[in-house]
């Protein structure tokens, strides 16, 4: 008898810890894919306005159509469906690429650099991609949490049971890592001058001390000195 309470008792304990597993397991699951719906809408926001913002420079630059066509390639590869998060992040990374290169042709144009619509476009792109590598650590933190738990005992054997499997990074890639910022040389002019400096040349070097002045062309010399006069002889 007390051997078959003993066994109800384990059993009744192994199905409780595994539905705390279960649970907790589940509850990561949901936060990564809360977590990458973030990521989703701020990735849609960044399309958008690239795309407005290739319309823009088409008005100024449209002769440099070849950079203009790589942008909205690479802008189509990234909002391609189908994608998990590592193939987003390769393809958010050639995007970044091409908007870096649209960036630097951008620099040619005075009239562009001026354009009100254009500053804010690039603005509004700075902030997305400052919210974007923002959710990106929360769901790669997650995801670090998650994978932690589907890879270690007991955990893992109830993720087996319930196919709850391992999520993806969704990792920065090459020009990804940092979010594309350009101040068109507006820095420059805010720079102050190092201490000391007064605006003016650089002082000039100190003149060479000039040899002794010879005596002029046609003025007496002096005499030559003469020789002692002989002394007689001693008497």
């Amino acid at each position: 008898m007390w051997v078959w309470i003993i066994i109800v008792v384990v059993v009744v304990l192994l199905a409780l810890g595994a539905v705390g597993i279960y649970n907790g397991l589940v509850t990561l699951r949901n936060r990564v894919q809360e977590a990458w719906r973030q990521i989703d809408v701020e990735l849609k926001r960044r399309h958008d306005l690239i795309g407005n913002l290739v319309e823009t420079v088409k008005g100024y630059a449209a002769h440099e159509r070849g950079t203009l066509e790589d942008v909205m390639k690479a802008r189509s590869a990234a909002m391609a469906g189908g994608q998990g998060p590592a193939q987003q992040a390769q393809s958010e990374g050639a995007l970044s690429a091409a908007l870096g290169r649209l960036f630097a042709v951008a620099e040619a144009y005075p009239d562009l650099k001026a354009n009100q619509n254009f500053l804010a476009l690039q603005g509004e792109l700075t902030s997305t991609e400052d919210r974007i590598a923002s959710a990106r650590r929360y769901y790669n933190a997650n995801v670090r949490e998650l994978n932690t738990r589907v890879e270690t005992v007991p955990s893992n054997v109830v993720a087996g049971m319930f196919g709850i499997h391992r999520a993806e990074y969704f990792e920065a890639e090459g020009a990804e890592r940092e979010p594309v910022r350009v101040d068109f040389g507006q820095r420059d002019a805010t720079i102050p001058p190092p201490a000391g400096y007064a605006g003016g040349a650089a002082p000039s070097a100190p003149a060479a001390p000039s040899a002794p002045a010879g005596p002029a062309e046609g003025s007496p010399q002096p005499p030559a000195p003469q020789p002692p006069a002989p002394q007689p002889p001693a008497q």
